[in-house]
């Protein structure tokens, strides 16, 4: 025979579940706000550690405000908008990828990069996610072609690294400029433009589905944003024989002192 509950507690029973139900809901809104990693430590590392795409790995190594960084995208909470999950998402990789470095992997050769991509795991917005999937699952969902000129991953063919930290209000303007600059960079683009060949960064025969997407083919979505008038005119035209330049995995800077 169960107890009888007293008649005073029996009338407390709806609010006590009121409260259970709102500690409940409270949680939950508290995950779902939670702020993504603010850049600004970050970004300040970036303006003082790299030069056109050069970075001085050793100026990270170590640094607390580099590690509160990586320790703040690794707590629970995702961004709402499309610039905002654009700025969070990128700066993370690139983050990611210079602790990747610290640590001792390295994509320079075939197996570092299984193991610098692929094998290691991250904490990120509350999970463990390597590389690989953050780009392929998380960034180029987003359907912005753009990214593959703004996530870097440690190597000279890749493209520069910013100076600075991608921004929410700001990333249009960051993803154009990233465009620009490497699709008029001789070192990772070349146009002959009498011979109408093209010598292209591999970076546009490994993303070409994401480019033919955004505008019809690769090579008109290079002509938005090559600096040469004639250039464009042909690539807009589909009118180039496109080689791909051999990829360059050694280091984008200034080694770490491990």
């Amino acid at each position: 025979m169960r107890p009888r509950i007293p008649a005073s507690l029996r009338r407390l029973k709806p609010f006590l579940a009121g409260v259970a139900l709102g500690l409940v809901l409270l949680a939950t809104v508290g995950v779902a706000l939670a702020e993504p990693a603010p850049p600004t430590p970050y970004d300040a590392l970036l303006k003082a550690n790299v030069r056109d795409g050069v970075v001085n790995y050793p100026g990270f190594e170590g640094n607390p405000a580099f590690r509160a960084y990586l320790d703040a995208l690794g707590r629970p909470g995702a961004p709402a908008g499309r610039g905002e999950r654009l700025a969070h998402y990128i700066n993370a990789y690139n983050a990611l990828a210079i602790e990747g470095i610290l640590e001792g992997l390295s994509p320079s050769t075939l197996f570092g990069r299984v193991r610098y991509f692929k094998f290691k795991d991250w904490p990120l917005d509350g999970r463990a996610i390597n590389l690989y999937d953050l780009e392929h699952k998380v960034i180029r969902p987003l359907n912005e072609p753009r990214i593959h000129f703004a996530i870097v991953c440690a190597s000279k063919s890749c493209p520069p690294l910013r100076s600075e930290a991608y921004a929410t209000a700001a990333i249009d303007a960051q993803l154009d400029d990233q465009a620009r600059r490497f699709v008029n960079d001789p070192s990772r683009n070349r146009f002959d433009a009498a011979a109408r060949v093209a010598h292209l960064s591999e970076i546009f025969s490994w993303f070409d589905d994401d480019f033919r997407a955004a505008a019809g083919s690769t090579q008109r979505f290079i002509a938005r944003y090559v600096a040469d008038s004639a250039v464009a005119r042909g690539l807009a035209e589909d009118a180039f024989k496109v080689e791909f330049v051999p990829y360059d995995w050694n280091l984008n800077g200034i080694a770490p002192r491990h």
